[in-house]
């Protein structure tokens, strides 16, 4: 044996000796979790059971009107909720319905002012205290906040949505705060939904990939480490497709479709380990979320293997009695709940699940197994999260809170998650010495960057935001060294004056037309079509007939329709909801400083009634139906050029349960640096049940010099070219198939 394959086969030991070494390290440390759950359960009273399996909101232990004071927790209503009802968890910011960020250090005293009387109940069992913190520390002043989840997805980047956990994390816990009601893994493939832009979009691959990777940045591969905390998927299953697009309303789902599309980013986000999950707020198929045993027992654990614990979204459990009409009273819509599977009752402002639950507990109608085994879930995860341990911030602010390299993630990520739609005659990038007419009610907010969940839950309030963080408006003004001219209101709402802004167009050359939507998220949010407000578009239409040069820029959490626009502006920049580093980022597009690399994670429609994903199936496209988006998925310009070529298959045909590999060239053809995402779909040509006309299986992001090329490898596996069968299970069927990367493609054959 020669000396480099002694080398190779001592490395080798050395390496299935580690992975040895973790596995066994791995399951001594599960086997002493478990044995800690039990021993604390059998000293439990039933109490104290039930009382675990209760969250309540901030403001059951807040003294009255108490958002501002300098310790809004009231001692004896603390003292109540952990002493006599033995609360597991509680949630939320002071205090509702007006909760917003509170800073940094009062949020650490809260916290701990907490764990110090949960460490003098009886057995010292921690609360868990849960939190938004959907796209950053949302709840704590001067957080990193990055761009919202579609605005992720844009970016086309998993190492960023890596990245965007660790940090969120990080803030979090040096907050003092413990677990994150995030990521939502709801695939958003309704437009008019409000909580669309909470979503990684359309696609199952891309959502599973992206929301993934901020699960694992998030927990890390231990979630009681200082500096991560536990994630919870949201919202458990079928919540993001209401029929009508209204929010809490019924979607219309069948099995097969739910599970090819619906169930496999939740499957992806339990793989990736978050040990909570969040239930559906709405129904499917008339079976309202918190009374679905077939998707939270059967689905969620028997065939996902999920072993943490389930929560219930906001006052729920009882909406099945006083909303669903499911329940006769709201006793029998907790026994409903509780059996179906849920875990934990987001109650929120009262002890009524604690009453209950614990009448039903002694009636012997809820049995106390199924009460044990929704403690010992939650148990589980507070061991697992290092809860019992703690009994101070896990983590300091200094070093950890706000950092300049956070926040240099933070502005990457804004920066790639701007889609550049349209740039006719290469008007952008606009030239620094240009004068510049800014307008329209997008052009001068912060929150129309950020969306809800932002300070406070509706994200609208303009007055909380930093004041050193620049809006469109801001940034333009500090970008160049032409003339820039603003003409707007302070709040959306605000009437432009449209006469003002046409005679201002006329002396400048360029105009800058930042039009969208105002904040929102749930029910707020609810619209009746995803036409802009007709306001915008008199502005617009008025704006257009000066015949100068307009830059459309867009900001909101919906693809609200711009057809008209679109197609007489010059150049369109979609922004979606950025973050607030948007600004900056926009304006580092539009005067050329970065290279906008986004690509569209929804088909952008052209019209309110034209609503079809780029996965459509071929009766979509058939005859007069027609996949005909304004802009479709994975859409996105660059001020380079890029050509993908020498498509390569491994082989042209693989067994049944074989990998294929397959290499394609990527090359800069133009002449400048810039960042393009590959993406590969595929294709199956007949099937017992009709295939999509295309789906994406992988992508990678790369960057690349001027003329330089690189050869990316990729490979499907069995899973990438199964489907959901007539039996309703996952089947690979034998057959042609078809690999599309760019403008080229190659088939290959599966063979029994």
């Amino acid at each position: 044996m020669n000396k480099t394959k002694k080398i190779k086969n001592y490395l080798a030991i050395i390496l299935m000796s580690a992975v040895l070494e973790s596995d066994v390290s791995a399951q001594e440390s599960n086997e002493a979790v478990e044995n800690q759950v039990r021993a604390l359960l059998a000293q439990m009273t039933l109490e104290e059971k039930v009382g675990q399996m209760t969250q309540i909101d901030f403001s059951v232990i807040s003294v009255a009107d108490g958002q501002d004071a300098e310790n809004p927790i009231d001692p004896a209503k603390l003292e109540e909720a952990l002493m006599q009802y033995h609360v597991g968890s509680i949630l939320n910011a002071p205090s509702t319905p007006n909760n917003k960020a509170q800073p940094i250090g009062k949020w650490r005293r809260l916290t701990q002012q907490i764990r110090d009387a949960a460490a003098r109940t009886r057995l010292k069992i921690p609360v868990i205290y849960g939190i938004d913190a959907i796209h950053g520390a949302t709840y704590t002043q001067n957080a990193v906040l990055f761009p919202q989840a579609i605005s992720m997805a844009a970016t086309f980047n998993p190492e960023l949505s890596f990245r965007e956990g660790e940090i969120t994390a990080r803030e979090v816990k040096a907050s003092g705060l413990d677990w994150n009601f995030a990521p939502v893994m709801d695939i958003g493939r309704q437009p008019l939904w409000p909580r669309l832009w909470e979503t990684y979009g359309e696609d199952v691959h891309l959502a599973s990939a992206m929301g993934s990777a901020y699960i694992r940045g998030h927990q890390g591969d231990d979630i009681a480490a200082a500096d991560k905390a536990p994630t919870c998927l949201k919202h458990y299953v079928g919540y993001s497709y209401p029929l009508n697009g209204k929010d809490r309303t019924p979607a219309w789902i069948g099995e097969r479709a739910l599970r090819e599309w619906f169930l496999p980013p939740f499957e992806a986000g339990v793989l990736a380990g978050a040990p909570t999950v969040m239930v559906n707020s709405a129904e499917v198929d008339g079976v309202p979320g918190h009374a679905n045993r077939h998707y939270l027992n059967d689905i969620l654990r028997g065939e996902m293997g999920f072993d943490g614990f389930t929560v219930s979204d906001w006052e729920d459990i009882i909406r099945l009695y006083s909303r669903d009409k499911l329940a006769d009273s709201p006793r029998e819509a907790i026994k409903i709940a509780v059996m179906a599977g849920v875990d934990m009752s987001m109650v929120p402002f009262d002890y009524s699940f604690y009453y209950l639950l614990l009448d039903l507990a002694q009636s012997g109608e809820v049995p106390l197994a199924r009460i044990d085994e929704a403690v010992a879930r939650i148990l589980r995860v507070k061991y697992r999260s290092g809860l019992f341990e703690r009994r101070e911030p896990a983590l300091p602010e200094a070093g950890y809170f706000a950092t300049a390299e956070a926040a240099a993630v933070n502005r990457q990520a804004a920066r790639e998650a701007i889609v550049l739609a349209k740039n006719d005659h290469r008007l952008l990038p606009l030239s620094k010495r240009a004068s510049v007419l800014v307008t329209g009610p997008a052009a001068n907010l912060l929150s129309v960057m950020n969306g809800g969940w932002t300070i406070t839950w509706q994200g609208n309030k303009e007055e909380f935001y930093p004041q050193d963080k620049p809006t469109l408006l801001d940034a333009i003004r500090q970008k160049t060294e032409g003339n820039v001219t603003y003409v707007g209101g302070k709040q959306f709402s605000d009437e432009i004056n449209i006469e003002q802004a046409v005679s201002e167009a006329r002396r400048h050359d360029i105009v800058v037309l930042a039009l969208g939507e105002k904040t929102y998220t749930e029910t707020e949010g609810n619209i009746d079509s995803l036409q802009l407000d007709p306001v915008q578009l008199q502005l617009a239409r008025a704006i257009f007939h000066t015949g100068k040069p307009v830059v459309l820029v867009t900001f909101g959490g919906r693809p609200r329709i711009i057809t008209e626009i679109a197609n007489q502006a010059q150049a369109v920049v979609l922004g979606f909801l950025p973050g607030m580093e948007g600004g900056a980022a926009m304006a580092d597009i539009l005067f050329g400083d970065v290279n906008p690399s986004g690509k569209l994670p929804i088909s952008y429609p052209r019209d309110s009634n034209d609503i079809t994903p780029y996965d459509h199936k071929p009766i979509e496209a058939y005859e007069s139906n027609q996949y005909r988006p304004l802009y479709p998925f994975g859409h996105g310009l660059s001020y380079t050029t890029f050509e993908t070529n020498g498509l390569r298959l491994a082989q042209p045909a693989i067994k049944t349960g074989e990998n294929l590999q397959l290499s394609v060239n990527v090359k800069n053809t133009g002449n400048l640096a810039g960042k393009e995402t590959v993406m590969v779909y595929l294709h199956d040509v007949a099937a017992s049940v009709t295939r999509p006309v295309k789906q994406l299986k992988a992508f990678k992001k790369v960057e690349l010099q001027p003329g330089e090329q690189r050869t990316l490898e990729f490979e499907l596996t069995p899973r990438d070219l199964s489907f959901i069968g007539l039996e309703m299970k996952r089947v690979l069927e034998p057959g042609e198939f078809i690999v599309t990367v760019g403008s080229e493609t190659a088939s290959f054959h599966v063979l029994n």
